[in-house]
C-alpha cells in the first residue's frame, strides 16, 4: 500500500498520470479477478470434499440407521421386526449386532469391530463406491465367512486363497464364578472363513469384519438384542418422508438417523473449514481492493477541475458521489465476472479430465473431487461486489467534496 502511494505522488505532477490511473484500474480488475477465482476454486473443491465423504459413507452406512435413545442395544421381536417392514417406503430391513472383540489370524492378533448383519445386508446396494474383490457371500449357518476391511486384512496378513487358516474372534464375557481361574470362562471365541475385502474409507477399512448374524448373536450372546436395525428406502419415496414416518412409528425411546446425522461431526467439520477458508480468502480480497481505493483517489485528484465545473453547472454532490461509484462498481462487476468465469472453467476442466492428481495410488479417487454448486457463486459475487463498493465509498465522498472556488 506504501509502495502504491509512493508510486502515485512520483506521477502526479507528471504527463504519465492518466496512463498510470489506467494500469492501476487494470491491476485492480485483474486482483479482484484472481481473488474470486480462487474462492471459486476453493469452495468446489470443498465441494467435492463432502460429497466424497457422503458417498464414501453411503457405500458402508444405510440409508436410515435406527439405534436405542439409550443404551448401546435394546429388545426386538419378530412382531415388531414387521411392523417396521410394513411401514410405507420401507424396502429392505437389516438387523445388526455390533461389537468390539478380539481378532487373531495365524498369530497376528488386534481389535477389531465385528459387525453381524442378516442375510439381506448386501441387497442395499452396499460398496457401490470403493473396492470390493472376493465372494460376495457370508458363508452358511455351518461355516460363517467374513468380509474384511482392507486394512485388517492388510494388518493381519490374511490370505484369502489360503482356506485352511480361519480367523479366530475372541469376545469377553462375565465368568460363572468371581474366583475362577479357567481362562475359557472369561470369553467366548468362533471362527470365520475370510472369503473378500473391501475398500470404502479408512476408518471402517482399519475396524470392520462384517460376518453373519446368527455368528455374533452366538459369540456375543445377545439373544433377541439387536445394536441397530439398516433400512433401504423403497425406489419413489424419499428418505426425509420415511424417516419421520419411522419416528413417528417408533417413538422417544429410538433415533432414526440419515447418512449425514450418522457422522453428523466429520460433515460438520468439513463445512466450517469451507466457511473460514472463505473468510480468509475474503479477507485478503479485502486487501487487494485497496488497489481500487487508489486508483479512485488518483482520478479524483485528476478530475478536480472536471468535477468543479459540473458542481458550478449545477451538479449536485450525489450525481458527482455516483459517477465514482459507477467507476468502482465496473471494476467491481468486470473482475468478480472474468473470476467467476475463469474459476468455472478451471473447475469443470478438474471436474471432466482430472488433470491434478491426488498422487496416491491407492486412493479411492485419483483426482481431486471437485463439484460446482451455483449457490456459492452467489455468495462469491455479493461479497466480492459488496467489498469492492466498500473500497469506492471513500473516493467518492472525495470527490464530491470539491470546492469549485479554488479549482476554477
Amino acid at each position: 500500500m506504501n509502495l502504491s502511494f509512493f508510486i502515485a505522488s512520483r506521477y502526479f505532477r507528471s504527463k504519465k498520470k492518466r496512463n498510470f490511473i489506467t494500469i492501476l484500474s487494470t491491476i485492480s480488475i485483474i486482483g479482484v479477478a484472481v481473488g474470486t477465482m480462487a474462492l471459486v476454486i476453493v469452495m468446489s473443491v470443498f465441494n467435492g470434499l463432502e460429497d466424497l465423504i457422503r458417498g464414501l459413507f453411503a457405500s458402508f452406512d444405510a440409508e436410515l440407521k435406527i439405534e436405542a435413545a439409550q443404551g448401546k442395544s435394546f429388545l426386538t421381536s419378530e412382531e415388531w421386526l414387521e411392523s417396521i417392514r410394513d411401514l410405507e417406503g420401507v424396502a429392505i430391513l437389516t438387523e445388526v449386532i455390533e461389537d468390539n472383540a478380539l481378532l487373531d489370524y495365524n498369530g497376528n492378533q488386534m481389535i477389531g469391530r465385528v459387525k453381524g448383519v442378516s442375510d439381506n445386508f448386501l441387497e442395499q446396494g452396499r460398496f457401490s463406491r470403493g473396492y470390493f474383490w472376493g465372494d460376495t457371500t457370508l458363508g452358511t449357518a455351518i461355516r460363517p465367512a467374513a468380509i474384511l476391511g482392507r486394512g485388517v486384512g492388510f494388518f493381519l496378513s490374511v490370505n484369502l486363497d489360503n482356506i485352511n487358516v480361519p480367523l479366530k474372534v475372541f469376545y469377553p464375557k462375565a465368568p460363572r464364578s468371581a474366583a475362577t481361574i479357567d481362562p475359557n470362562q472369561l470369553y467366548s471365541s468362533a471362527v470365520l472363513e475370510p472369503v473378500a475385502y473391501f475398500s470404502v474409507e479408512r476408518q471402517f477399512d482399519d475396524q470392520y469384519v462384517i460376518a453373519p448374524l446368527s455368528f455374533t448373536k452366538d459369540l456375543l450372546n445377545y439373544g433377541d438384542k439387536r445394536t441397530s436395525l439398516e433400512i433401504k428406502v423403497a425406489e419413489g419415496y424419499s428418505i426425509g418422508e420415511v424417516q419421520e414416518r419411522l419416528k413417528t412409528h417408533l417413538g422417544e425411546d429410538f433415533l432414526v438417523k440419515n447418512t449425514d446425522e450418522q457422522h453428523a461431526g466429520l460433515l460438520r467439520t468439513v463445512q466450517l473449514e469451507k466457511f473460514f477458508v472463505f473468510l480468509t480468502l475474503t479477507f485478503i480480497l479485502a486487501i487487494a481492493s485497496f488497489n481500487i481505493f487508489f486508483s479512485l483517489s488518483m482520478l479524483a485528484i485528476e478530475k478536480k477541475k472536471d468535477i468543479a465545473v459540473l458542481k458550478a453547472m449545477g451538479a449536485p454532490v450525489k450525481l458527482i458521489r455516483r459517477i465514482f461509484l459507477k467507476q468502482g462498481a465496473l471494476i467491481a462487476f468486470s473482475g468478480a465476472i472474468i473470476g467467476l468465469l475463469l474459476g468455472y472453467a478451471i473447475c469443470w476442466v478438474q471436474q471432466t479430465f482430472g488433470l491434478v492428481s491426488l498422487g496416491i495410488s491407492s486412493a479411492v479417487v485419483d483426482a481431486y473431487p471437485v463439484e460446482i454448486i451455483f449457490s456459492d457463486f452467489i455468495w462469491i459475487s455479493v461479497a466480492v461486489i459488496s467489498i469492492t463498493l466498500a473500497a469506492s465509498w471513500r473516493p467518492a465522498y472525495i470527490a464530491s467534496q470539491v470546492d469549485t472556488t479554488h479549482e476554477l
